[in-house]
């Protein structure tokens, strides 16, 4: 788009589903997709799906789809097509690339994480520290305003740590991690810096080069895409890597040796329809969007409701984790979804910050993203009044 502000009825023309009512303030737990996407996938499955290497046209046709994504990958988080690697979701994605980084690592090694992190970027590594005797380590968070305590990350980074792994932002509470600060204090024991951006990428531009991220984790499906997984590692670190793969499986380019099996075509080409609409979208208009609707439910939201994280939208993206007086988070869920408003409540894989914070049966969570609208926000703080 090309005005300085979003032009929001624009962005929701082009998903069919925003049209049935329902106000969908659950995109931390997967986006709508636009139709673009959805036609992209059914385009690939009606014309041209076949595996890979055939001499015929359809397989052809599937053998540029895939190297295309590669591309569109590649630009998506600013790297070369030949660090990116596609797996059926984040987790498996997550628990495959953590288990070949530790092919090498020893008993009393360490891998350090933090309270802020979804559980798919700590229990891999809770498995190979039973697998292999490694330690993992818990950096702290700051309450209620829940942002990572970098000097206690820092305190436990040694010679041992093998990764330093964290989220760019949380999925439960919204707060934005200071990215530089984290690799710088990975690089300098000599460890990964492995960051989940998988929250993060709807809400803005990723660029490993500049952040000099060794291992970038992300799921299209939270970014109006559909239900795959995305990976960056860097060339030097794939390389020296042993992939877990069936033997004929491809030795090069670096990201294919870690993508087992077939891949789902259909979800590439979907994949890259959901980078061009962002692109056509723009970072900027969005950003601005998602900023001011922020600010309205924050200035809104009802006393009687406790708020978890960064109270301003300094150091947060859109997203909010509340507690209702006097209603379990599941009650206030079921009574928003009943009035048309989509909702999440409970831990949302996010056990260390709800164990942290003392949330037994987690919290509210509203997620705001660039589709939503002033009504929806007004509406729902209403409904929040009211319960």
């Amino acid at each position: 788009m090309s005005t300085a502000a979003l032009d929001v009825a624009a962005v929701r023309s082009r998903f069919a589903s925003l049209g049935s009512g329902l106000a969908f303030f659950d995109g931390p737990g997967g986006t709508q997709v636009p139709e673009s996407v959805i036609e992209a996938i059914g385009g690939y499955l009606r014309t041209a799906n076949a595996n890979l290497g055939g001499e015929f046209e359809t397989s052809r046709e599937s053998d540029a789809l895939v190297e295309g994504a590669h591309s569109v990958a590649a630009g998506f988080l600013g790297c070369t097509a030949d660090e990116t690697v596609f797996g059926a979701n984040m987790t498996t994605l997550n628990f495959a690339l953590s288990r070949a980084a530790a092919r090498d690592f020893g008993a009393g090694d360490e891998i350090v994480v933090t309270r802020l992190d979804h559980d798919a970027n700590v229990s891999p590594r809770l498995e190979l520290a039973k697998d292999k005797g490694l330690r993992v380590r818990f950096a702290e968070v700051t309450t209620p305003d829940c942002r990572l305590d970098l000097e206690h990350l820092e305190s436990l980074v040694s010679e041992r740590t093998r990764v330093v792994a964290f989220p760019v932002a949380s999925n439960a509470v919204g707060t934005l991690a200071d990215v530089p600060r984290i690799v710088e204090i990975a690089h300098a024991a000599g460890a990964l810096a492995w960051a989940d951006a998988v929250h993060y990428a709807p809400h803005g531009p990723i660029d490993v080069g500049a952040w000099d991220v060794d291992v970038l984790i992300c799921s299209p499906y939270k970014f109006f895409g559909p239900h795959l997984g995305l990976a960056y590692g860097r060339a030097d670190v794939l390389e020296r890597w042993r992939p877990y793969k069936a033997r004929p499986a491809a030795e090069t380019p670096l990201g294919h040796r870690f993508e087992t099996g077939t891949l789902a075509h259909e979800l590439l080409a979907g994949f890259v329809a959901c980078v061009d609409y962002l692109g056509d979208i723009g970072w900027d208009e969005a950003q601005a969007h998602e900023r001011s609707l922020g600010e309205r439910f924050l200035a809104g939201l009802p006393a009687r409701c406790t708020l978890y994280g960064p109270p301003t939208m300094e150091g947060r993206v859109p997203t909010f984790a509340f507690e209702v007086a006097g209603r379990r988070p599941v009650e206030v869920a079921r009574a928003l979804g009943d009035r048309g408003y989509a909702v999440w409540h409970g831990n949302y894989y996010a056990l260390e910050i709800m164990n942290r914070l003392g949330l037994a049966e987690g919290a509210v969570r509203v997620g705001i993203v660039h589709y939503n609208t002033e009504a929806e926000v007004d509406g729902l703080l209403r409904e929040l009044d009211q319960l």
